[in-house]
């Protein structure tokens, strides 16, 4: 039973969690090439998933694997090591964990609901990073062959 109520929580507060996640970004030693990127960029990334949280974690995937693959091989365009672009994935996904733990349970019911929350955010990010990895593989290979 996937909680609504945390789930429109978290589209209600997307700008509050976009916001963590660029901060954490900027914070970071080891996002070099990331935070170089603008920060209207990063807004709009985590905008895209956060405002619509319950349709993406609900997505047959085809959408968000083409946008993600996308995102990839733009990312291996911009020349953004694979594992930045990945790190951020997870910033996200701890970050709306984080979010869900801080509404405070109460009973055993909410607190089922936020584990089945984190449950399914685990696979949502998953097959994000699976379809990120797909795309900058794809654009790597383009590259090497026009170079070639």
């Amino acid at each position: 039973m996937l909680s609504s109520r945390l789930v429109h929580l978290v589209e209600d507060h997307w700008e509050s969690i976009a916001s963590a996640v660029i901060q954490s970004i900027h914070a970071d030693p080891a996002l070099h090439h990331l935070k170089q990127l603008p920060e209207a960029e990063l807004r709009d990334w985590g905008k895209r998933i956060l405002k619509n949280f319950g349709d993406c974690l609900t997505d047959n995937g085809q959408e968000l694997g083409h946008y993600y693959e996308e995102v990839g091989r733009r990312r291996c365009r911009e020349l953004i090591p694979l594992h930045e672009a990945v790190r951020a994935l997870h910033l996200l996904k701890e970050k709306i964990c984080a979010y869900a733990r801080d509404q405070g349970f109460r009973n055993s019911l909410e607190v089922y609901a936020e584990e089945e929350l984190e449950h399914r955010v685990g696979d949502f990010f998953d097959t994000l990073v699976y379809h990120l990895v797909k795309g900058y593989e794809t654009e790597m290979r383009r590259a090497a062959h026009a170079a070639a």
